[in-house]
């Protein structure tokens, strides 16, 4: 639907592409038709929109205040397209989520399934990332829902919904760990240990007990990837860390067991979904952003039935 003009939808294709030549080829036009379009728009606004480096093009001051107002133009635009694709009967429009990992085992599965039998005919893409790269995606407009731990404030969003889960060190049955309600950083310490890297929000929530211990800290893994973090767990490699989001199953089967960490109380964890702030969200998107607040409603009230409130 290419309702607005052609210099909005060429300045959109270059700020994501970092280039005309490369926005060109995405769009299959000429690049000299790009550099047109963007040239005639600057002359409209009366200002530069990109800084012409030698590595590509970066958005100055005025081409970053017209990438806020072109990214609310198009995603209404889709709003607008979706409703209407689903007054006539035909698809009903597109959710795109960025994701961490974590919440890939059970709560998106469900969440998912949850919104299939309900839209069927919406289209749900899925990407993966860790905690601190989702605001950005949200805010530029890549995608329309982020589910992440741990975020600081930010303006660019509007928080849906947010629940706590604890953070704890995740040890098959057979470890000492195993037998006790709540352990510490530096009880855990006496294994091998497996690291969450920095672009995690686990890494940032251990900070603080990390610098409290004295001796150095040498751990057995360090992983990006929950899922290996927690693989390597099961197999006994060392003791993992993370909340009960994505164990259900190892827990429930026995194979794995989840001890909350305490330091001066519980460690929390944060698990939040996001929206680009001040966003008319088209219907599709609205529905299952309420779905995803329901399911970590019923996880938290679970892990509190289990554990008792902190």
């Amino acid at each position: 639907m290419r309702i607005h003009s052609a210099a909005i939808h060429y300045f959109e294709a270059v700020r994501r592409a970092g280039s005309i030549r490369e926005a060109a080829r995405r769009l299959n036009v000429a690049s000299s038709a790009v550099n047109r379009q963007i040239l005639k728009l600057e002359k409209e606004v009366g200002a530069a929109l990109f800084d012409r480096t030698v590595t590509g093009l970066k958005l100055t001051a005025s081409g970053e205040a017209m990438a806020r107002h072109v990214i609310a133009v198009l995603q209404d635009l889709e709003r607008v397209r979706t409703d209407i694709g689903a007054l006539k009967g035909g698809h009903a429009g597109q959710i795109r989520i960025a994701a961490v990992e974590g919440v890939c085992g059970e709560i998106l599965p469900d969440a998912i399934q949850r919104m299939r039998a309900r839209a069927p005919r919406v289209t749900v893409t899925v990407e993966t990332m860790g905690s601190f790269a989702i605001p950005s995606v949200i805010a530029e407009g890549l995608c329309d829902i982020g589910l992440a731990f741990a975020l600081p404030r930010n303006g660019d969003l509007h928080q849906v919904a947010l629940n706590r889960f604890r953070l704890g060190a995740v040890v098959p049955p057979d470890h000492p760990i195993a037998a006790k309600s709540t352990t510490s950083l530096a009880a855990c310490l006496n294994s091998p240990i497996i690291l969450a890297t920095p672009d995690l929000s686990i890494n940032r929530l251990l900070a603080p007990e990390i610098s409290r211990i004295s001796r150095a800290l040498e751990p057995a893994v360090m992983s990006g990837s929950v899922e290996l973090m927690r693989e390597l767990a099961l197999r006994g490699v060392g003791v993992a860390f993370q909340t009960r989001i994505g164990l259900t199953s190892a827990m429930a089967s026995g194979r794995l067991v989840h001890v909350p960490l305490e330091a001066n109380g519980p460690i929390w964890s944060d698990l939040g979904v996001y929206v680009r702030a001040g966003r008319a969200l088209p219907t599709a998107v609205d529905r299952f952003v309420q779905i995803l607040a329901d399911e970590l409603n019923r996880r938290e009230a679970e892990e509190n039935a289990a554990l008792g409130p902190g």
